[in-house]
């Protein structure tokens, strides 16, 4: 008695790995289980394709799948956006006090230009300051500046 493979094996091989994918998050075995559907599918339409025939095509579909994922894909999905760099942008800036920092509330700092769409912004420092001082950009806590006090030069 001869075991036959059908196409519905493959399919559901490819599936499974596919479903695999979210339990071992390596983005590769998604291309095994796509070359599984593909075989799947081949195996449909040419029901008397050979089982060694069928390996190598398997083989074949993942690495071309895996090899495009690579090369193409995956380069042209990367974050093109600018976010993350806004810190950069706004490190060592110098500006202005206009309000002195108080126990319980933030003081502001102006600066000459536009920071980030906004040239007036809330800030913390660790010395204190008063109004007039000029104080320079350290680091940023969610949507405060945290200033220090320029020495006067």
């Amino acid at each position: 008695m001869e075991f036959k493979i059908l196409y519905w094996y493959w399919l559901v091989f490819g599936m499974v790995l596919c479903m695999a994918e979210l339990f071992i998050p390596s983005f590769t075995i998604l291309w095994f289980g796509l070359g599984g559907i593909a075989v799947g599918g081949l195996l449909y339409l040419f029901e008397d394709i050979s089982f060694k025939w069928q390996l190598l095509i398997w083989a074949m579909a993942s690495c071309a799948f895996t090899f495009l994922w690579f090369k193409y894909f995956k380069f042209q999905m990367t974050d093109k956006t600018k976010a993350g760099i806004s810190q950069e942008a706004i490190m060592g800036e110098t500006g202005q006090v206009i309000k002195v920092p108080g126990e319980n509330n933030r003081g502001i700092v102006r600066f000459s230009t536009p920071l980030l769409g906004s040239d007036e912004w809330a800030f913390i420092c660790e010395t204190s300051v008063n109004s007039g001082d000029r104080v320079h950009v350290k680091d940023i806590s969610g949507n405060t500046l945290v200033v220090e006090k320029r020495e006067s030069s």
